[in-house]
């Protein structure tokens, strides 16, 4: 297999939150409350598969089975799950998310063969006003948080931040959040789809019935001392250099204006994705050429070395530390 860029056809998944945004992409989409788009995923609630090429059709487990580095590099695949590493999704969130927590790797409750989930966004667009949950407030210890669970009053408990486009946050599992509504945006996470909801306003789900809370879980696994959660504005000063927004653990995501043409290189070690945010141009590699634009996420092949970015666009980069 001759290495290119790996296009996948989305997977839909329909949330109470959720809206039809996510068209201004040009992606053909379901009717319905869509909340999440899964652009690459290896999971067994959704595995994407390749849109053209030599590889067209083929899921990514498929693709890991019988190319394995070649495509993914050589800490490309899980030791822990033998799967893709990320999750990779555009959210429309046009309704306020439930407040919740994700579990770390180490949590003896986690589902067999699951990961926990550390992700980080980031935000395409918002709305006037629009706002996220990000942490508990300064003093808030599990008793605190447990007592106002009981009486129904969290959001005390909860520090709210304001975002506009273009801002990156953090989100190390053990971080109390929410997305608010009036945004879309793009999330890099480990591959998992573990999440424990502390409070959900009182709605009820698509099947009409309240969503189910995982207090229990919660109260377990979030960070009452605090962790490595942190926020911040992106702005660029100059084209075609890349500004680190996340370093962690399980993932190093980048921004960078490209001007013109920007020459990059894949390495043997991991593959690497690049999500359009803005703009328009191409994927440039030895054997052809590939027109991108807003919305499109791509995943590039470890063994796919030189490849050049041209045009006038924002691109996220996101790759295994």
């Amino acid at each position: 297999m001759r290495p290119y860029p790996l296009q996948c056809a989305a997977q839909w998944k329909e949330r109470v939150w959720g809206g039809q945004s996510l068209a201004q992409f040009g992606l053909d989409m379901p009717k319905g409350t869509i909340g999440e788009a899964w652009m690459i995923g290896d999971h067994p609630n959704g595995t994407t598969s390749v849109l053209y090429g030599e590889l067209a059709g083929w899921r990514l487990d498929r693709i890991r089975e019988s190319y394995g580095e070649a495509v993914f590099g050589r800490k490309g695949i899980s030791e822990k799950t033998g799967r893709f590493p990320l999750l990779i999704k555009l959210l429309d969130c046009q309704e306020d998310l439930s407040v919740q927590v994700h579990p770390d790797d180490l949590y003896d409750r986690l589902p067999p063969g699951e990961l926990g989930k550390t992700e980080m966004w980031y935000v395409l667009a918002a709305s006037p006003g629009a706002k996220i949950i990000y942490g508990l407030k300064d003093g808030v210890t599990r008793e605190r948080l447990a007592a106002a669970i009981e009486t129904d009053r969290i959001m005390d408990c909860l520090n709210e931040v304001p975002v506009e486009a273009g801002d990156a946050f953090y989100i190390p599992a053990g971080t109390v959040h929410a997305l608010g509504s009036g945004m879309v945006v793009a999330e890099i996470q480990q591959n998992s789809d573990s999440t424990y909801r502390l409070y959900d306003y009182g709605r009820p789900g698509l099947d009409g019935k309240r969503r189910e809370l995982h207090i229990d879980d919660s109260l377990r696994v979030i960070a009452y001392e605090g962790n490595d959660a942190a926020c911040m504005k992106t702005a660029l000063r100059r084209a075609n250099e890349w500004l680190t927004l996340v370093r962690s653990p399980y993932f190093v995501t980048e921004k960078g204006q490209v001007e013109g043409e920007w020459t990059l290189s894949t390495s043997p070690d991991s593959f690497v994705i690049h999500i359009i945010c803005e703009g328009a141009g191409s994927i440039r590699y030895a054997d052809g050429e590939i027109q991108v634009q807003p919305g499109e996420c791509f995943l590039l092949p470890a063994s796919l070395g030189a490849y050049r970015l041209t045009g006038r666009m924002t691109v996220l980069r996101s790759y295994l530390p």
